[in-house]
């Protein structure tokens, strides 16, 4: 039995949730191959290559590869996934693998087994439903199994250690019906969000986008967490909708989470509530929050996170 990890990289090296699907894969059994789509990726590949539990990493390499798109790195897949008989094909479920991996499945006639948490055997899976209040365990019968994994919940591989065998294949067409036509990036020298050990989130509690960066920037300065924020606080306009956690933004499972002024709806909740430790600021002591919350302080965000601030 043979699994393909669809990589999620930069061209030059692979991002944290490519480990963190290559651990689901080793879970599942069997050899790992790692496919990785891009123009000039080499180092990608090599960095895949190296990655502990890798058997093969699968190279692509070319000019229309370059932005990603869905209908090419889907044919790509496919293509590949065919002269391969693979069982598994696995990629994160970050916004790459929910853009191209429901197309696979299509264009395959299966069934996707969406944003796993846990692998029973190599057909059955456990997956989040109902905002993460429900665990549900998944058999498929299908013969080619289209899995997308939460990152959050699976270890990162090891990056180092291994020592694939690096094997170019031939590029699929360009389905040419679609460009990219331009990125707005946030650019940030903080921790990527996904990525973090500790990050400080603002709601709509704090008012405003001023107040939210007033506020939580020096906090998380001192922290060296990422900064995130509540739906309600995007929505509003306080930070970019890349800031968001939750069910419609980042899942996230850092080592510390600190929640200020979030009230903690469903949606928020499941995005954060497999953080290790929680840390909720709220004046409400009726707060959601504080029923996930590992330490909760009832108070005046405006008063109690500059305390926090200096006192770190």
């Amino acid at each position: 039995m043979a699994i393909l990890v669809i990589a999620e990289h930069d061209n030059a090296s692979l991002k944290p949730a490519t480990l963190n699907a290559i651990t689901a894969a080793a879970k599942i059994g069997g050899d790992i191959h790692v496919l990785v789509a891009g123009s000039n990726c080499a180092g990608a590949a090599e960095a895949a290559a190296q990655v502990a539990g890798v058997v093969k990493v699968k190279v692509a390499d070319a000019a229309h590869y370059a932005d990603q798109t869905a209908e090419n790195i889907a044919a790509l897949v496919i293509e590949t996934a065919k002269s391969a008989a693979y069982s598994h094909l696995i990629a994160p479920a970050t916004t790459g693998g929910k853009n191209f991996m429901p197309r696979v499945a299509a264009l395959l006639d299966v069934a996707q087994v969406s944003d796993i948490v846990g692998v029973e055997a190599a057909d059955t899976f456990v997956r989040p439903i109902y905002a993460g209040n429900v665990l549900a365990t998944v058999q498929s019968s299908d013969s080619v199994k289209v899995i997308t994994v939460r990152t959050t919940a699976f270890e990162a591989a090891a990056a180092a250690g291994g020592s694939a065998a690096v094997e170019n294949v031939a590029a699929a067409a360009d389905a040419g019906n679609c460009k990219l036509v331009g990125r707005e990036l946030t650019k940030s020298a903080r921790p990527e969000l996904t990525a973090a050990k500790i990050i400080v989130s603002g709601g709509r509690g704090v008012g405003n986008g001023e107040n939210y960066h007033a506020l939580l920037e020096p906090l998380a300065d001192k922290l060296g967490a990422a900064l995130g924020a509540s739906r309600a606080a995007v929505d509003a306009g306080f930070v970019p909708n890349d800031y968001q956690v939750g069910q419609t933004g980042k899942i996230v499972a850092p080592q510390l989470y600190i929640a200020v002024g979030i009230s903690g709806a469903i949606q928020h909740l499941a995005g954060m509530k497999d953080s290790k430790v929680i840390v909720a600021i709220n004046k409400d002591p009726e707060a959601p929050i504080f029923q996930v919350a590992d330490y909760g302080l009832v108070g005046d965000l405006f008063e109690v996170v500059p305390q926090l601030t200096a006192a770190v």
